[in-house]
């Protein structure tokens, strides 16, 4: 069983000439199967935990390990993290002039799979989770990104997962900017890789909304660059009732 344990995990960014902490101190462990839903306030540290899992070098770990089946993820580089089986699902997805959609997924899979996938059994599975996607196939020799609305770059990430089938799946705040019927079609795409039970995933985001489609086994409060309190879903419907402010003003106080 895949597992990603994160223990004591501070890190720091520089800004305006100094070094700020973000995160202070991050207990996570996600196991292949599990959905974990991480909420909190715009500037808990919820999307430094994405990145810094990721690799992205605006991020620096001062403290803590992170594994993934116990190697050391922290020793990797963002591409051998990709291939370790860690996804990053971006709250902005980057456009790539000159790189076609369909040259771009098959050089991931190649990459993450160790060879490339045939021809012909690729072009259909590419074509079927499209159209369970309810993208236009056109989309295919399309630049990466490129022109895409937002909807359309959210969905073009979950192809990506539905595709390379990671075994641990960071979606930073996916629902972001997508309006209802876009909302429905991402979560069915990420219900479908969760109903394999073979990827953990960690689903960052402020609103209770995307959790009324993907039901999560673990819910997490973030609030000052740590874990506030974790529970089930029901916790989820506290904080749609009671917001977060008692536990920014918990932080602030402690």
């Amino acid at each position: 069983m895949a597992t990603l344990e994160i223990r004591d995990l501070h890190v720091s960014v520089e800004a305006d000439n100094a070094t700020k902490e973000i995160l202070k101190g991050v207990d996570l462990t996600v196991k292949q199967g599990e959905t974990h839903a991480i909420m909190g306030p715009n500037g808990s540290g919820k999307s430094t935990l994405a990145y810094s899992l990721a690799g992205h070098p605006k991020y620096t770990i001062t403290s803590g390990t992170v594994t993934l089946d116990g190697e050391d993820v922290l020793e990797m580089s963002v591409d051998e993290r990709a291939r370790a089986g860690l996804f990053l699902a971006m709250q902005y997805p980057v456009e790539i002039p000159g790189v076609s959609v369909s040259n771009f997924l098959r050089t991931s899979a190649t990459a993450v799979r160790g060879e490339a996938p045939k021809l012909r059994t690729w072009v259909k599975e590419v074509k079927e989770t499209m159209a369970q996607l309810q993208m236009d196939p056109a989309f295919a020799e399309r630049n990466v990104n490129e022109g895409f609305s937002g909807g359309e770059k959210k969905r073009h990430e979950i192809l990506q997962l539905e595709l390379l089938k990671p075994k641990v799946a960071i979606l930073d705040e996916t629902d972001s900017g997508l309006d209802v019927d876009a909302l429905r079609i991402v979560s069915e795409g990420v219900n479908r890789v969760r109903e394999t039970g073979e990827v953990g995933t960690l689903l960052i985001t402020h609103y209770t909304r995307i959790l009324r489609y993907i039901k999560p086994d673990f819910v997490h409060v973030f609030a000052n660059g740590r874990i506030a309190e974790s529970g089930g879903a029901e916790l989820a419907d506290k904080l749609e009732n009671e917001g977060y402010e008692a536990y920014v003003k918990g932080g602030a106080a402690a």
